[in-house]
């Protein structure tokens, strides 16, 4: 099977240091086994991901030097599918409406924490009877979907994932997929039909992805992946979380902190391939 490989970014705000970073890896083992590189642009907030961003993207991407497969992949043209799946899952029970605000998650647990370090969601909405629910619903009330994750666990049973962490194709080891740290997880949104988790683990299998190659910040989401994997039947791809590009404190790089963006990197007279040197892609 022909390995495939794919960058993910989310352009609700410009490309930085460390995506350059795992842009560039998943570039480099595409091409050392002879595999495909694909570009998706992870825009389910469109609010946020404005159309000039994503042409942003792509110019920093073509002026790292990275070519890709066309057509791109863009996650606001799926709704109708993720929607889909999601229906199903709520038809199987697996899923209920949440009608609560962060305030209550936060209110209703001061101390229980996911592995993001946001409140523990203590499941407040999942013993609401079916009338409750009805009549929240015709009041208007936005609600998000959670998976419930104790049902969810009880269906997938004692499974594992590869995983491995570092960026070397091989070394792996199998590790429990402890997805119940997370609780009961959102699986769509209110402000949109699907959340990260459902539309990366269908676009993955859409797509044919063999290889997720992703930063370390994500490697405990890869539970809630593998859960999400079992439960809808598609293929399982290997994971690699590399690790992540810092500054000089030792932060990871983010958009929520307003890291450098290449695109002010290129301004201030920076070389695309004074880029990839630092970055070790010389």
């Amino acid at each position: 099977m022909q390995p495939v490989f794919r960058f993910a970014p989310s352009p609700n705000g410009y490309l930085h240091l460390g995506h350059a970073y795992s842009a560039l890896l998943n570039a480099k083992l595409a091409r050392e086994t002879g595999g495909r590189f694909l570009l998706r642009i992870e825009d389910i907030d469109t609010v946020r991901c404005t159309p000039e961003k994503v042409e942003a993207c792509f110019e920093d991407l073509a002026w790292l030097g990275l070519e890709w497969e066309q057509p791109v992949l863009r996650q606001s043209e799926h709704f109708a599918r993720y929607r889909a799946v999601a229906a199903d899952l709520q038809t199987r029970g697996l899923v209920y409406p949440c009608f609560c605000s962060r305030g209550d998650i936060a209110r209703a647990a001061p101390t229980g924490r996911d592995p993001d370090g946001a409140p523990l969601y203590p499941g407040t909405c999942r013993s609401l009877s079916a009338d409750q629910r009805a009549a929240r619903r015709a009041a208007g009330q936005p609600f998000a979907l959670r998976l419930d994750m104790g049902k969810a666990l009880a269906q997938v049973g004692a499974r594992t994932w590869a995983e491995a962490q570092d960026e070397h194709l091989g070394d792996f080891r199998c590790e429990p997929a402890m997805a119940e740290r997370w609780g009961d997880v959102v699986l769509v949104r209110k402000d949109c039909p699907t959340s990260y988790h459902l539309a990366v683990v269908l676009d993955d299998a859409m797509q044919g992805v063999t290889h997720v190659v992703r930063g370390a910040d994500l490697y405990a989401a890869t539970g809630i992946h593998r859960v999400l994997l079992v439960l809808l039947g598609l293929p399982a791809p290997r994971y690699f979380h590399h690790g992540l590009i810092r500054d000089d404190e030792g932060k990871k790089l983010a958009k929520s902190a307003a890291s450098l963006p290449l695109r002010q990197l290129r301004q201030d007279g920076a070389r695309a391939n004074d880029i990839r040197a630092r970055l070790g892609f010389a």
